[in-house]
């Protein structure tokens, strides 16, 4: 994506939710980000185990 094309998308957003649902909407994204995460950790250590056994 070029420059132009995100501040274009960024407008868009913008203005479908407007400037106070912005921060609600990041939180929850990063919350999301950050339990696929955790997941995803935890998935790797009982493989990590179940190898060693």
């Amino acid at each position: 994506l070029g420059p132009w094309q995100i501040v274009l998308i960024v407008v868009v957003v913008l203005l479908l939710f407007g400037g106070k649902k912005i921060p609600e909407l990041m939180r929850g994204l990063g919350s999301g980000i950050k339990e696929f995460k955790d997941a995803s950790k935890e998935d790797d250590t009982l493989e990590k185990t179940d190898k060693q056994d």
